[in-house]
């Protein structure tokens, strides 16, 4: 029997996995929402000692929920709060009723245990598919996952989200660079999912090997997990021959598929509202911002059954939209996120997030887009310094590197506004990822 390699299905930019839901009308929208979330402060209330001791510490009860604007007067959910319950008193579910558990590394301190039902499951698998359809993702694609299987729900969300679509899934995981090289060529993947600094190490690494990957079957780059910018989207575009999608998710609400771009605008995630209500609040004063305006996304599940999260605190710093797509569909839009508010470096009094670096060195003439910052303290401030990584074709010789030492501290502080060292290295000495890159190492002592 002869098998055909690099074939793939009709892509229909107007399919969507989920149509009634996608394209919900905004007032059945909001009173799906308000019966959802009734619900779902019901079940926290009623199961999990935490949400009972914080609702009677604000002196309110799921009763008093009478709008969706109500929600404010809840309190927050925040990440130390699943420390302080750990491993199972966040849940709602018996242990023994649960069909999953994930963790966090917990390698600053205890980790974060999520847990769920099948049902949980069942609607992971669904929006994890109704998010790849709207990237690009089609039934008979070949979806190759490179997201880290294990307790990083990463793997685990995009297999299950693929299987449900109907596409054939590679479960290769991360690792074995040159292996994911050969697959991707041999298999005839139409679909790439990892974190986008890992997808740059693979393209980087078939060029080592003399495979143009830019050539092969790959038409969609579903890439999360990290924070990116749009030059790194240019980057993986033109490095990968495919159209780079983002997609957003973290394990205390579900995991990925979130919210997802589409891929006929690429301009901000679907926020899927049947499911979850997004706020942005100012982190400093914790107050609700209205729609357009910066601030820290809270995002509240409406049908988690194990593990419900209210107004949880992402620490992602984004805005929302509500403007219409022109994909049809009508649920709000998270704007890329730009960083996460812990993440936030202040150097000499300046704010820096480390996707702003990145947006100015990706792209630069003479240099790969692999890059670290470094901090540091000079003095009592505390300062930062970068590592960039020069091409194969530059002259290996000092005064080069000097010439693009000063070129990129020039461009940081012209666009940034902050003063940084710079040290030029010769191609493969930054360190490549093969899950969440590495962009900060913290060289400050305690």
């Amino acid at each position: 029997m002869n098998v055909q390699h690099n074939t793939r299905p009709d892509h229909d930019p107007g399919f969507m996995f989920a149509p009634e839901a996608e394209t919900m009308a905004r007032p059945a929208l909001t009173a799906l929402q308000k019966d959802r979330l009734t619900w779902s402060l019901n079940r926290a209330y009623d199961n999990v000692p935490h949400y009972r001791r914080a609702f009677d510490a604000a002196g309110v009860k799921p009763g008093h929920l009478r709008s969706l604007a109500d929600l404010r007067n809840f309190p927050f959910t925040v990440k130390t709060d699943l420390r302080d319950n750990y491993p199972y008193d966040i849940f709602a579910t018996p242990v023994h009723e649960l069909a999953r558990i994930h963790a966090s590394s917990g390698t600053t301190g205890k980790p974060t245990v999520v847990g769920y039902t099948k049902g949980d499951l069942d609607r992971w698998a669904d929006l994890m598919a109704r998010s790849m359809a709207a990237a690009g993702a089609r039934p008979g694609d070949v979806l190759h996952n490179a997201y880290g299987y294990g307790l990083f729900t990463g793997g685990l969300g995009a297999h299950a989200g693929g299987q449900r679509l109907g596409c054939a899934v590679v479960p290769v995981s991360g690792g074995g660079t040159e292996r994911q090289v050969t697959l991707l060529r041999d298999l005839g993947a139409s679909i790439l999912c990892a974190t986008p600094s890992y997808a740059l190490n693979i393209a980087e690494v078939a060029e080592g090997m003399g495979v143009d990957i830019a050539a092969l079957s790959l038409r969609r780059g579903i890439f999360g997990a990290e924070p990116w910018s749009n030059e790194m989207r240019a980057e993986l575009d033109a490095r990968l021959g495919l159209k780079s999608v983002d997609v957003y998710g973290l394990s205390e609400i579900m995991g990925p598929g979130v919210a997802c771009e589409c891929d006929v605008a690429r301009d901000g995630l679907h926020g899927w509202e049947d499911h979850f209500l997004f706020e942005v609040i100012d982190p400093e004063t914790l107050e609700p911002l209205p729609m357009g305006e910066v601030g820290e996304l809270v995002i509240t599940t409406l049908t988690k059954e194990a593990m419900p999260m209210i107004r949880y605190r992402t620490r992602d710093i984004t805005r929302l939209t509500d403007e219409p797509c022109a994909c049809g569909r009508t649920h709000l839009r998270i704007c890329r996120v730009t960083g996460r508010d812990d993440d936030m470096m202040i150097i000499r009094g300046v704010n820096v997030y480390p996707s702003q670096v990145e947006s100015v060195l990706v792209g630069l003439d003479g240099l790969s887009p692999h890059y670290q910052i470094r901090l540091f303290k000079q003095g009592s401030m505390d300062a930062m310094a970068v590592d960039v990584e020069i091409l194969p074709d530059v002259p290996d010789h000092a005064d080069a590197f000097a010439a693009h030492a000063q070129k990129v501290r020039h461009h940081i502080k012209s666009i940034i506004g902050v003063s940084c060292d710079v040290t030029v290295k010769r191609p493969g000495e930054v360190p490549r990822s093969e899950g969440k890159a590495v962009r900060v190492v913290d060289q400050r002592k305690p």
